[in-house]
């Protein structure tokens, strides 16, 4: 059901399956998207030998395990290292490809990841991982570069639609008069947020509890509203990206609903309160200096009190840079000279504004001339004129 983009007419993962084109691939996408089904109808297409494992639980021995017992794993790493030697071709040539599919991928550290890649190398394995964080940040360079990456899309409505008119009627038995109420249908879109397998199994739930499903049904089959979000992955990054967003734009209404979304997710709120010190000088800065003080006084209550008290100190902090007047100069003037150290490295201080603690020192020069106020520009030579702060 759906991406399109990837399974329709002429588009890639299509391709794929009908060619029976074997290659490793990463599927990137949020939860109940379709990322294992897909792994399955691939694997099936190639008449594989198909394992799955969860990266949660999942380690090098049962790797080993589906590998087989031909020969011992660093001999097979020995030869996944290799340039093509006839053992490599007998591999190759082995009646049916393994597949594997590791779901959140993820959560294999980098050793666990290193351990794959002479096996997806040499072709003894074809590895399909699945992950709903940016793969970047998650999936090691070198095994990044042997997998292509795919990314899904969340369901739409009309999907969503479809996906609950056909669980709806296998849960009857395969009736084609069984149907979710309208009020009903548009409870379960919103509260799955395009997750699939969140709504099949809400459906079921409820379905054999409560023997109807309506409102009240799914309310009381679902007790508490799960919020998707991962403190280190995408989700993460997008929503205090929107935060901050937000505030820069002096748009408070949406700055004080992506704080909710991270308080009721349970992130830090000294991870907050800090981005707010750093937005107060960085997109406030000399439009209004107090900002900075107030930052500086909600990450102290953050410290100080902590949940769920804190949160009003933090949207109170929220509001009020929202609020206030914008300006970068600081920000932009600290980039430039920066850029300038960078490009020019440790340019000569003029003499006159050297300190000079010694004899020898005064005698070169060093302080020589100095004047308080002075009116002339304190930069090095090769910089006199520049203007950082405009």
């Amino acid at each position: 059901m759906g991406q399109a983009h990837l399974v329709g007419a002429n588009k890639p993962l299509r391709e794929a399956i009908e060619g029976k084109h074997l290659f490793s691939f990463i599927l990137w996408g949020p939860p109940g998207s379709g990322k294992t089904t897909l792994a399955r109808i691939y694997a099936n297409a190639l008449e594989a030998e198909f394992y799955e494992i969860s990266a949660v639980d999942a380690g090098k021995e049962d790797i080993k395990k589906i590998l087989g017992e031909r020969m011992d794993v660093e001999k097979r790493v020995r030869l996944g290292l290799a340039a093509r030697s006839a053992l490599f071709e007998t591999f190759v040539r082995e009646p049916k490809p393994k597949v594997l599919f590791i779901d959140e991928i993820h959560r294999f550290n980098k050793a666990q990841q290193d351990f794959l890649l002479p096996f997806v190398e040499s072709g003894q394995l074809t590895v399909i991982g699945a992950t709903t964080e940016n793969p970047s940040f998650e999936i090691i360079p070198a095994l990044l570069s042997r997998a292509r990456v795919f990314v899904l899309n969340e369901h739409g409505e009309g999907e969503m639609q479809a996906i609950i008119e056909r669980a709806t009627r296998q849960l009857a038995g395969g009736k084609s008069k069984s149907k979710v109420p309208k009020a009903a249908q548009e409870w379960l879109i919103e509260y799955a947020a395009g997750d699939a397998r969140q709504v099949i199994g809400i459906l079921e739930s409820t379905q054999n509890l409560y023997g109807k499903i309506t409102v009240e049904t799914l309310t009381e089959a679902v007790q508490s509203k799960h919020i998707r979000y991962d403190k280190k992955g995408e989700e993460h990054y997008n929503t205090i990206s929107a935060f901050i967003k937000s505030m820069r734009a002096s748009q408070p209404d949406a700055a004080i609903y992506y704080l909710a979304r991270m308080i009721a997710a349970g992130e830090d709120p000294l991870f907050i309160a800090r981005r707010m010190v750093i937005f107060a000088s960085e997109d406030i800065g000399l439009a209004q200096p107090t900002a900075l003080v107030v930052a500086n006084a909600v990450f102290a209550a953050c410290q100080t009190i902590g949940y769920p008290e804190c949160q009003l100190s933090l949207a109170h902090g929220v509001a009020y840079l929202a609020q206030s007047k914008k300006d970068r100069s600081a920000n932009d003037a600290i980039a430039e000279a920066m850029s300038d150290v960078q490009k020019f490295g440790n340019l000569p201080i003029p003499l006159n504004i050297r300190n000079a603690p010694t004899k020898l020192m005064k005698e070169i020069g060093y302080g020589k001339g100095y004047k308080k106020y002075d009116t002339e520009s304190y930069l090095p030579e090769k910089l006199k004129g520049k203007k950082y702060l405009k």
